[in-house]
């Protein structure tokens, strides 16, 4: 058991190698045109103002992010935008968005829904996109490792219900390959929010991110045992789960704020993320139960 943290670290540096950053860099400026249709100055004046709040973007951001935003004729749309929004009440051209003045969240659902590829550059340009991106972000990454972590006890059906980043014989632990897809968020996570990314600009959070995986041990031991007989399986995806949640919150509350989450507040998250993940876990376990009962 001494020597388990050093074959974990080893196969986490190993993986490391086929981890890169850049790629996260080049999707985050992947470069945007958005259209904007309206009836009036006041149309555009709102979904400008949607854009780019004066109170909550620097006059770096606001400049640089107003060119991606051009006032347009439904006439010369053609192929010019990888989005267009529409003021409700205008007619909206096929595959355009309407903006919901009242409603902007079901604006930005609908437009995260359609186009997940565009959610890094959005995040990193406009303020309104960012917190929907890093949420989706941090509950993506939490499930994968979650569904990951019950794996090695149902290997020939659990790979075919989600997309890994990597190959699973890659890993001979769960640790490894969580703490690699956590790195990974921590890139996705300082992308969407308009920071730097790399693992030289990322030092501070790789490192406690590491370090760690191997605490998370103790508590994960602490929770399984208040667990009854023949729970484990749905445990352990709730662990692995409540783990990385509790990193892309505390990620997240850095980027817009300065500093993480208290030990109190990490652990109140955590039983919460635990509860969720667990119940994740039992879903898809019932789904592949029902199956093959049929």
């Amino acid at each position: 058991m001494a020597c388990m943290p050093v074959r974990a670290l080893q196969e986490i540096r190993a993986a490391v190698a086929n981890l890169n950053p850049e790629e996260v860099r080049a999707a985050a400026s992947r470069p945007l045109s958005i259209g904007l249709l309206a009836a009036s100055d006041a149309g555009f004046e709102a979904m400008e103002e949607f854009f780019l709040p004066p109170e909550k973007i620097s006059e770096r951001r606001r400049l640089e992010s107003s060119a991606l935003l051009h006032r347009a004729a439904e006439s010369d749309l053609q192929d010019r935008f990888n989005l267009v929004l529409c003021e409700q009440g205008l007619p909206c051209p096929e595959s355009a968005f309407t903006f919901y003045r009242d409603d902007p969240s079901r604006t930005i659902r609908d437009i995260l829904a359609e186009h997940p590829d565009l959610s890094l550059p959005l995040a990193r340009n406009f303020h309104a996109f960012r917190q929907p991106v890093v949420d989706r972000i941090i509950h993506s990454v939490s499930r994968d490792n979650a569904l990951f972590a019950v794996v090695t006890a149902l290997p020939d059906v659990i790979p075919s219900l989600i997309e890994l980043p990597w190959s699973i014989g890659e890993f001979a632990s769960d640790t490894a390959f969580i703490t690699i897809n956590q790195i990974r968020m921590a890139f996705l996570i300082a992308a969407a929010s308009d920071k730097p990314v790399g693992y030289s600009l990322q030092k501070g959070e790789i490192a406690t991110i590491v370090t760690g995986a191997f605490g998370w041990r103790a508590l994960a031991r602490e929770l399984v045992g208040k667990i009854p007989f023949g729970g484990g399986l749905i445990a352990k995806g709730g662990i692995a789960f409540a783990g990385t949640y509790v990193v892309g919150a505390g990620l997240d509350r850095f980027h817009r704020l300065g500093y993480g989450l208290t030990r109190a507040e990490r652990r109140e998250s955590y039983q919460a993320a635990f509860e969720r993940g667990k119940g994740l876990v039992e879903l898809v376990l019932r789904g592949i139960r029902s199956r093959n009962a049929a």
